[in-house]
């Protein structure tokens, strides 16, 4: 996925503090910037004498720049007018267009400017926005999608309106990526957080990035402006098209735990009680080894059980359980999903891929 963290020179941060947040965001995988140059609480003096600097370090790191553009953007930045070209002279890859842009105008700025990419914000996008910019022949290839972020508690997005979105967009081959607030240093002038949707606000934001990856979004930022490593780190890992699941082992067995260090897709025929693996027992019998009864206490929600020997032509079948049930002398409970993780299952549909993410410190065992 191509994730990314934001900037915004003149703000809270010092140069320093930006450059260094530059600098660990490109070592842990990042490769997109958001930045937002017409913030009224900006020091603007500040912000001019950072900004070259800035987009310079972010240049030698190769990162796609976004920000988004007003009619104050040309001024604030000493351009005469509004041209793409100087934009990306600048070292800004990508126009946000948020407001005053007609259809006519977005789809010749898509084929004027091929060396630019432009933007549209997600949050406000409808269906009659989308057939405009098909009719006026929008090359969408030069097209991506952005929800907003809200700094006033109360007013993100709910999740029906961001699969809403999402859904449209797809429908016309557009990405589209979400912010997640972060639990560090939050962005003024509230300090409130800066996500997308309003249930993240007060959220590990490795957690709601996740979750923004199972309602369909195809890349997330950190949004305010100085986000921890650990956050960092775990953007920069996120994985795309699938539902990680964070969870411990309930099990020593190595071969369990191969098995459950696999990507799986949920079979298209669902169970009503659990999510089946597609591949668990294929996979098994390509590692030519066998499941041993091994912990086979009571299945509650959101324990990932591998059926053993015991089962037959059934061996390796892995499931996560959404509705309790008892034990089996037949089944393994090989690993518990985190219990603050089990809303993430409703997003497991059939056909959608899922996997686990084991730290260390949660082997149990």
């Amino acid at each position: 996925m191509d994730n990314g963290i934001s900037l915004y020179p003149g703000l809270d941060n010092t140069p320093a503090e930006n450059l260094a947040l530059l600098e660990e965001a490109a070592h842990d995988g990042i490769r997109r910037i958001f930045t937002s140059l017409h913030i009224p609480e900006t020091d603007v003096s500040a912000l001019k004498q950072e900004i070259g600097t800035l987009l310079q370090a972010v240049r030698r790191h190769g990162m796609e720049v976004i920000s988004d553009v007003s009619p104050a953007t040309c001024q604030l930045l000493d351009l005469p007018d509004f041209n793409p070209t100087s934009f990306r002279m600048l070292g800004i890859t990508t126009l946000r267009l948020d407001y005053g842009f007609s259809a006519e105008e977005i789809a010749r700025l898509t084929h004027r400017f091929p060396e630019m990419r432009f933007q549209l914000n997600a949050s406000t996008i409808t269906r009659r926005i989308l057939k405009d910019l098909q009719d006026a022949g929008t090359d969408f290839s030069r097209i991506d999608a952005l929800h907003n972020f809200y700094p006033r508690r109360g007013t993100g997005l709910s999740e029906q309106s961001l699969v809403h979105a999402n859904i449209l967009l797809h429908r016309y081959g557009i990405r589209v990526g979400a912010f997640v607030a972060s639990q560090g240093r939050r962005r003024s002038p509230l300090k409130d957080g800066l996500p997308t949707l309003e249930e993240h606000r007060d959220e590990a934001a490795e957690l709601s990035a996740r979750h923004l990856v199972a309602l369909g979004c195809d890349s997330v930022f950190l949004a305010d402006s100085l986000p921890t490593a650990e956050e960092i780190q775990g953007i920069g890992q996120l994985q795309g098209d699938q539902v990680t699941l964070h969870a411990r082992y309930m099990t020593k067995d190595p071969v369990q735990r191969e098995l459950l260090a696999h990507t799986f897709t949920a079979r298209l025929d669902e169970a009503r009680d659990a999510i089946r693996a597609q591949e668990s027992r294929r996979l098994l019998r390509e590692m030519h080894a066998r499941v041993l009864p091994d912990n086979a206490t009571t299945h509650p929600i959101g324990a990932v059980t591998i059926d053993n020997e015991g089962y037959g032509r059934y061996m390796g079948e892995l499931q996560i359980i959404r509705v309790p049930q008892p034990s089996d002398p037949r089944t393994n409970v090989a690993a518990m999903i985190d219990e603050s993780e089990c809303n993430l299952l409703q997003y497991i549909t059939p056909g959608r891929k899922f996997s686990f993410r084991f730290a260390p410190e949660t082997d149990i065992i």
